[in-house]
């Protein structure tokens, strides 16, 4: 199993030749989710090395043209390649009759299950679950209605102490009960669980909070996460601007990040007004000891060996 996020696109508002616009992709135990579809993306996921047909769900965070311009494209292309796999599409209200209307203008029907679902934005809500992950959205603040995501692994099962079984004579049928953390009982003699198995694997989480000024009402839906990705339009040189477009600085990112005790920050979104993300590292640093910049075609594995943010002048991850 792993958690990995992949950045397809770290830029606002445009493409560049640096940067695409807004597009993750995240594999959470082989459930395939992509975040946002800017312009570009499918070639971005060949670049990559990742595999459009295994996307099983798609998140929209809002229908401003660099998080959305994507997707038309890209379900055109899955059914060419003869998809015949069902995808579902989560996004604020007026996705669906949007993409729909532009995939009935080119006459040619999709042969494969899509479903959307719309999620009016407000405190968060559970919109998908099975038994390895849950998916949350939550209201952002911006100039249209915005949603954040939260991806968590739910808990998984203790390992045997397969030494400790052996010796009591524990039988296969044992098993399941042990690693649910369930004790038994045999021939008349208790077996606590807790001698019989070893710590579960960590469990890991993933916010993504894409277009938004700082606010409080988000605050608690990206509590206690593992990786925070949060939008760092611009650095504190353009407060105004940052605040009249309902965008977020570097260092509004940190506060947030710190005020919602989120482990790691992973800033993007980054204007194409500048070269680097050097400032916004600066900037976000003073508030926050563990962040990084997206770039495009960063990876970063959350669940088999973690997840490490240098201090130096980019991220990297093992």
């Amino acid at each position: 199993m792993s958690f990995e996020l992949h950045i397809l696109g770290s830029g606002a508002a445009l493409p560049t030749s640096k940067r695409q616009a807004s597009a993750q992709y995240v594999n959470c135990n082989e459930r395939h989710i992509l975040i946002d579809c800017a312009e570009g993306t499918q070639q971005q996921l060949r670049k990559y090395g990742l595999k459009l047909q295994k996307i099983q769900f798609i998140l929209i965070s809002h229908l401003h043209g660099d998080h959305f311009f994507g997707l038309p494209g890209l379900l055109s292309t899955m059914h060419l390649l003869g998809r015949n796999k069902k995808l579902s599409i989560y996004g604020p209200p007026g996705l669906e009759a949007l993409i729909r209307a532009m995939l009935a203008a080119g006459g040619h029907p999709l042969q494969f299950d899509l479903t959307f679902h719309t999620i009016q934005p407000g405190a968060a809500q559970l919109i998908y679950e099975d038994r390895l992950i849950e998916i949350f959205a939550f209201a952002l603040k911006h100039r249209l209605p915005t949603l954040g995501y939260r991806i968590n692994e739910k808990p998984k099962l203790l390992n045997l102490d397969k030494e400790a079984i052996s010796a009591a004579g524990l039988l296969i049928e044992d098993l399941p009960k042990l690693k649910s953390g369930i004790s038994i009982e045999r021939n008349g003699k208790k077996y606590n669980y807790k001698d019989y198995t070893l710590p579960a694997q960590p469990v890991y989480s993933y916010a993504y909070c894409s277009d938004t000024k700082p606010s409080p009402s988000y605050l608690e839906a990206i509590k206690d996460v593992d990786l925070l990705y949060h939008e760092a339009t611009f650095n504190q040189q353009h407060l105004e601007r940052a605040k009249s477009t309902f965008h977020s600085t570097a260092q509004q990112a940190a506060q947030q990040a710190v005020l919602a005790n989120c482990k790691y920050l992973l800033l993007g979104h980054f204007s194409s007004r500048y070269d680097d993300a050097m400032q916004h590292l600066t900037e976000a640093r003073m508030l926050h000891p563990n962040v990084g910049a997206a770039e495009d075609g960063l990876q970063i594995n959350l669940g088999k060996w973690g997840f490490i943010f240098a201090s130096a002048d980019k991220t990297q991850a093992q």
